[in-house]
């Protein structure tokens, strides 16, 4: 198995992990309810996207859908 020749600077290491931050997830309104929620992802409050229902929410009380 191959070894390196020679033992990698920091600043090499630094140019190579610099393309490796994290950044934080894009966040906009549910323009059903108006709560944040992920672009393109259903609204985990409400359950819609694209203008329809489409995943059914029951609120943990009572089991019944939240209305809004």
């Amino acid at each position: 198995m191959g070894l390196p020749k020679r033992k990698t600077s920091h600043a090499a290491q630094g140019d190579r992990r610099a393309h490796q931050a994290l950044t934080a997830p894009t966040i906009e309104s549910c323009p059903h309810c108006h709560e944040p929620k992920q672009p393109h992802h259903v609204c985990p409050n409400c359950g819609w996207y694209a203008g329809r229902e489409a995943v059914h929410i029951r609120t943990k009380s009572t089991g019944e859908t939240p209305r809004s």
